[in-house]
């Protein structure tokens, strides 16, 4: 197991930067092939759709905590699997009717701001992608029994190549011509078959049991119970991600949505960077819960803190990269010219989230030890602020606007009041936390006085100097972070990598 989750932290490095090279290559050339307003509908057509995501109730997060109960018991995980699978089937037929019916309201949903066209080519990306969340949502209960089962190096593996085949596949039909409902059309068969893939994996190599008789209808009452503040976070993490741009239809239209959408390309792409790790700690965070029942605090201090500092110091570098680079990136490189505001619009999403994408491995603990309520209330609160402040702002001022009301309930929420509830409620030393982060900063002092000498005095106007300060300012901070900055345990982790690679 060791070496699974050594090698799956590997590969999700790898898998992340796989993501990376995608949006810096891929992305762009797709942007510009769709055009402005083509890109803001695929990109808003894609978030209302996203909502159907919902339909999951939350019993997807909820399966690791059941399956660490009964893993020793075959028969009851047996019942507990067919439970699950019978669930996701009828979920998946619900949300596939329910986003079909919709579908017939394009101009509701989307709002005046769209045109004739406009609607009715958002109808046919509606109806593809309603399809391929329905298989997402059947798929997604085999993704949470192979991380169960700590099989990262497989997950990965299918994860890196869906993520190589879907540019390569989209790519060539872009160029041929075709738009965004080909681009939706080749998302969905890709779906489809690392669904298959999975299906094959957990039947035919870890043969895990299934029974559909003896349907424990007290265990669906507790999993439900557990599963429904897993749902109000769900319905919060919609909207403060994807809101805003259904709030640009009414307001401001296809060109404000795509400007948002590129924002949001970079504050997904932060998300993923941070997860990469915590992601693969679940199991062992379900693990210390079960096993040590209340004397948990003193293991998830420090495995928080741990994973904590990692985190930190590689979002330092992308966060410290895109404040000094992004405005010329993203109107020179990534998007055009026609996107300003997407630079101002990117740092209001990044900066405040990268408080919780440091602490993330704690959403796993609190629903190990089912203390996720009070996040998931507190979380819904702010929700509804985020949309009460956004709405006047993006009138104002468009998509900067909405993004500016995102940022002000996260840093209320996740800059807060949730580091008051881990370490009151949770009762993880958050005061060790912070310590072992501020311990860092020596490693940031060069980084920075390099940073303000490029933003004052160095002129971006080429591709060449773009790259060789991009280059100077990462090998700068790598260095002073190694040197200055990481512990032992993470200088031996480091080196203990680079040396596996070179052999």
């Amino acid at each position: 197991m060791k070496d699974q989750l050594k090698a799956g932290v590997v590969l999700s490095y790898l898998s992340t930067g796989i993501t990376i090279l995608i949006q810096l290559i891929y992305m762009p050339v797709m942007i510009r092939l769709l055009g402005q307003s083509e890109y803001g509908l695929y990109s808003l057509v894609s978030s209302v759709v996203s909502y159907l995501s919902l339909f999951s109730l939350g019993f997807t997060g909820a399966y690791l905590r059941f399956f660490a109960r009964y893993y020793h018991d075959r028969d009851k995980l047996a019942t507990l699997n067919g439970m699950f699978f019978t669930l996701f089937c009828i979920l998946a037929a619900l949300a596939a009717l329910c986003g079909t019916a919709l579908s017939f309201f394009p101009r509701q949903i989307f709002g005046a701001g769209l045109s004739s066209v406009e609607l009715a080519k958002a109808r046919v990306l509606m109806l593809i992608l309603v399809a391929n969340i329905a298989v997402s949502l059947i798929s997604g209960i085999f993704d949470s029994i192979i991380s169960a089962y700590e099989q990262f190096v497989f997950q990965r593996v299918v994860g890196i190549i869906s993520a190589l085949v879907n540019p390569f596949l989209s790519l060539p039909l872009l160029l041929m011509g075709y738009g965004s409902v080909m681009l939706v059309a080749v998302t969905t068969g890709v779906t489809l078959v690392r669904f298959a893939v999975n299906v094959w994996f957990c039947f035919r190599k870890l043969k895990i049991p299934v029974s559909f008789h003896g349907f424990r209808w007290g265990l669906l009452k507790e999993i439900s119970a557990f599963s429904f503040f897993l749902l109000i976070n769900m319905v919060i993490d919609q909207v403060n991600w994807n809101v805003d741009k259904l709030i640009l239809a009414h307001t401001s239209g296809t060109a404000e949505i795509a400007v948002y959408g590129v924002a949001a390309q970079f504050n997904s792409l932060f998300i993923t960077f941070s997860t990469t790790i915590s992601s693969v700690f679940s199991p062992r965070v379900n693990r210390i819960a079960a096993e040590k029942g209340n004397e948990y605090e003193a293991e998830f201090t420090g495995l928080m803190a741990r994973i904590g500092r990692v985190q930190w110091l590689i979002l330092g570098l992308l966060a410290g990269g895109f404040i000094v680079f992004g405005r010329y990136f993203i109107l020179n490189i990534y998007a055009g010219k026609e996107y300003e505001g997407a630079y101002e619009a990117a740092l209001f999403l990044v900066i405040p989230i990268l408080i919780p994408l440091i602490q993330n491995v704690g959403i796993e603990m609190q629903r190990a030890l089912n203390k996720h309520q009070f996040r998931s209330i507190i979380y819904l609160i702010i929700a509804i602020s985020n949309v009460a402040i956004s709405i006047p702002l993006a009138a104002k001022w468009g998509a900067v606007g909405a993004a500016m009301g995102t940022a002000i309930s996260l840093l209320v929420g996740n800059g807060l009041i949730m580091n008051i509830f881990y370490h009151r409620v949770l009762r993880i030393d958050m005061k060790y936390f912070w310590r072992e982060i501020a311990k860092t900063w020596k490693g940031f002092v060069l980084p920075v006085l390099l940073a303000v000498f490029i933003m004052r005095y160095v002129r971006i106007d080429s591709l060449v100097l773009f790259v060789f300060s991009v280059i100077v300012f990462a090998a700068v901070y790598c260095v002073s972070v190694f040197l200055l900055s990481c512990n032992e345990e993470e200088k031996r982790m480091i080196l203990s990598m680079v040396g596996r690679r070179r052999s």
